[in-house]
């Protein structure tokens, strides 16, 4: 017995007759007596009175009458409650990211799951690669906004599309500031700040040689009161710093352009809570429609 052939056999003593049930139900009248029959065959005992204008029940047909109603009864709050489970997530997505404008997409997405589901939260940790990549491998964060190559061995990942650009951030009264762009020789002999997760960038390409670096940052917030105080110039991407207005500061990109694309990831073979399933499926479906 399934709960399909309960509700077809509650449709048949609903109806009264086996050609008004198979109506009701949309299904072809010697199927549904072919099942009724086989469904007495199953319980070795005759559950109708067959008569010429409309069926009664046996003792045993209203047996499995109370008990089909429970069945399926039973089965309607399951489906119910388990709808309400879905439509109600709750839970926390747990985010690092460094400073980029391609948190943006993040962003937008928690923004549509929230309208969807109120009752997540997220909670954001901002810092450079190598920190959150070990939280990452510790299970305190579930994504990892990162600006280095991925070992697709270990993590899956999506790209951001947007590309960062990097610049020299510095006082409006600067000299340099005066240049609509910055050229790498212009740097030879300044006070230079770098962040900790660029640092292997560059110097994989050679851009740090022979550059007087003062200062390693992590976040380019405090890097920028530095770069205000006098301490250096700060190379950092661009649209993360406020420069407009009253600012102190100004952006300069440099020449020949540096670029980075910033990568999603997530650690491979994991099971994830609701809400953070449901935040990749909504990541990879806003990514594609840019």
């Amino acid at each position: 017995m399934d709960i399909r052939t309960m509700q077809y056999y509650l449709a048949v003593v609903r109806e009264g007759t086996i050609s008004a049930a198979a109506d009701a139900l949309h299904v072809a009248q010697p199927s549904l007596s072919r099942r009724m029959k086989e469904l007495e065959e199953e319980l070795g005992a005759p559950l109708f009175v067959r008569g010429n204008r409309k069926i009664t029940l046996t003792e045993e047909g209203m047996v499995l009458r109370r008990r089909a109603e429970e069945m399926v009864r039973l089965m309607q709050m399951t489906e119910d409650e388990i709808s309400q489970v879905k439509n109600n997530i709750s839970g926390t997505v747990r985010i690092g990211a460094g400073e980029s404008v391609s948190f943006h997409y993040l962003s937008r997405t928690a923004s549509l799951l929230l309208k969807e589901h109120p009752d997540i939260r997220f909670q954001i940790t901002s810092g450079d690669t190598k920190d959150l990549m070990d939280q990452l491998n510790d299970g305190l964060i579930d994504f990892a906004v990162i600006f280095t190559d991925v070992d697709h061995s270990l993590y899956q990942s999506i790209d951001l599309p947007t590309e960062d650009s990097f610049g020299l951030l510095m006082p409006k009264k600067s000299d340099l500031a005066k240049k609509d762009v910055i050229r790498w020789s212009d740097l030879k002999g300044l006070p230079i700040l770098i962040s900790r997760a660029s640092e292997p960038y560059f110097s994989s390409s050679n851009k740090l040689s022979g550059l007087h670096i003062v200062a390693i940052y992590n976040l380019i917030y405090n890097a920028s009161l530095m770069v205000e105080d006098g301490v250096g110039y700060a190379l950092c991407f661009d649209n993360i710093i406020n420069t407009a207005g009253d600012s102190p500061l100004i952006f300069r990109p440099v020449i020949p352009p540096l670029k980075s694309t910033g990568k999603l990831i997530w650690k491979k073979y994991q099971v994830f809570s609701p809400a953070v399933q449901m935040f990749i499926d909504r990541i990879q479906e806003i990514i594609p429609a840019e």
